[in-house]
């Protein structure tokens, strides 16, 4: 009962503040140094049968079935100084995914968090301060929107961030690619498939960030806390053992006078893995089918992506991005992807006399290295896959969808994804997905 009331007030203030927003000022509540923004978004996806060989124990059904999730959060800042900024960002989430979230390498809906259930649970997303150091270079005004106030910052400048936190918020931010909210929603479309990024079951984490940001080049580097098991909830703060931690260089390119920008990005995880062929090993020396979960030890895995976004024209704009990453050991935080490949473009409904509109189509294309795959076709379980044989092929998706303006600040929005090789099994599928999203803010 007290997470239904807590929910449902704070869905109930988010509908309120929203009501009251002119259709041309995006900006959130103000009073004095404090600004409010309020989000709600509801997907819901029917998934028709498809063709399987067989089903194994973690296997995506291939029988129909429907999912949905529902997510609600406020946005609170505070201006400390002219320099010191907080966030807070208290949370509600509910859903139910295809299979328990199980059988696909690149879900469908990055709104599911591996913790949902039918029941809405409020927690807080993010808690955080962000110190700003000006060095130099002309001052630039950042407008009002959700985690950032509206402040001047100069050309130049250092920046720490810290607290509890989305390392996506920070890294890997691809303006035409990184809001299942409002943009693409498939889990490849938010990073780097390949990227076991630092987070806990919802997303979320502990850590810190210093960045370097100029005109000429931007740099970031952070560390943060990662879960005290695969996929867990619960944060191991021994960051001197166990972590995540992450670079990336950011620098800016032009194409036919059109801007765009060119990201490095590596990681190196250290947690208390289970490695692939340590468990294939065990397996044929005691004669069973191997499992990650009998021979975990203090592990470290480390990878690297390459992202270039382009503005292509008025209105229009696309992105490429390619991650790697060593593939010995199993998924910690993310999915279960060792190279990754996506691709899309997204187009402003400005172009059509429809300016709060936008449309997109992406392709993500996902692989495993040689070990993992080994692991599972001898009938290993990961964390999400486990047909209990495998016939290895790249899973690949594409996804396209329509986001419409129905009035103000409310948004419906039509997907569709096509899904090859579930699981990176030829003797599954193909997938249709068929969805549509509802998304408010203030």
């Amino acid at each position: 009962m007290r997470r239904f009331v807590a929910g449902g007030a704070m869905l109930a203030w988010i509908g309120i503040a929203a009501a009251q927003v002119d259709q041309d000022l995006p900006e959130g509540l103000s009073h004095g140094p404090f600004e409010l923004h309020g989000q709600a978004t509801y997907v819901r996806q029917y998934k028709p049968a498809f063709p399987a060989d067989y089903t194994g124990p973690k296997s995506l059904s291939p029988d129909k079935a429907n999912s949905w999730s529902f997510t609600g959060t406020l946005f609170f800042g505070a201006r400390l100084t002219d320099t010191l900024e907080l966030y807070v960002n208290p949370e509600a989430a509910a859903g139910v995914p295809f299979s328990q979230l199980q059988g696909v390498a690149a879900f469908t809906n990055a709104e599911i968090a591996r913790t949902s259930g039918p029941t809405l649970t409020p927690y807080f997303a993010r808690a955080f301060v962000r110190k700003t150091w000006n060095l130099g270079g002309e001052l630039q005004r950042e407008p009002s929107a959700q985690n950032q106030l509206a402040m001047s910052y100069a050309a130049e400048r250092i920046v720490l961030t810290a607290g509890l936190v989305s390392v996506l918020d920070i890294f890997s931010g691809v303006d035409y690619s990184r809001d299942p909210r409002t943009q693409f929603l498939n889990w490849s479309s938010t990073t780097y498939g390949a990227w076991d990024f630092p987070a806990d079951a919802r997303g979320y984490t502990w850590g810190a960030a210093l960045e370097y940001v100029s005109p000429a080049f931007s740099g970031r580097a952070g560390w943060f806390a990662g879960p005290k098991e695969s996929n867990g909830l619960s944060l191991d703060f021994s960051l001197g053992k166990f972590y995540g931690s992450v670079v990336e260089l950011e620098a800016p390119i032009e194409l036919g006078g059109r801007p765009g920008n060119v990201q490095l990005l590596a990681f190196r995880n250290r947690a208390n893995m289970g490695s692939f062929n340590d468990a294939i090993a065990l397996g044929r020396d005691t004669g069973s089918v191997p499992d990650l979960t009998l021979v975990r030890r203090p592990q470290t895995k480390w990878g690297f992506g390459v992202t270039v976004q382009q503005e292509l024209a008025e209105n229009l704009g696309g992105y490429v991005r390619a991650g790697w990453n060593d593939g010995r050991t199993e998924t910690y935080m993310f999915t279960e992807i060792d190279r990754s490949i996506a691709a899309g473009v997204l187009a402003s409904g400005q172009a059509w006399d429809r300016a709060r509109d936008s449309a997109g189509v992406a392709l993500y294309w996902n692989m495993l290295g040689g070990s993992h795959r080994e692991y599972l076709a001898l009938g290993g379980e990961g964390f999400f896959l486990g047909d209990g044989r495998l016939n290895y092929g790249p899973e690949s998706t594409v996804e396209a969808f329509y986001s419409l303006n129905v009035i103000s600040r409310l948004w419906v929005s039509a997907d569709y994804q096509y899904q090859t090789n579930p699981g990176y099994n030829r003797d599954r599928g193909p997938v249709n997905y068929f969805g549509f999203r509802i998304h408010a803010d203030f």
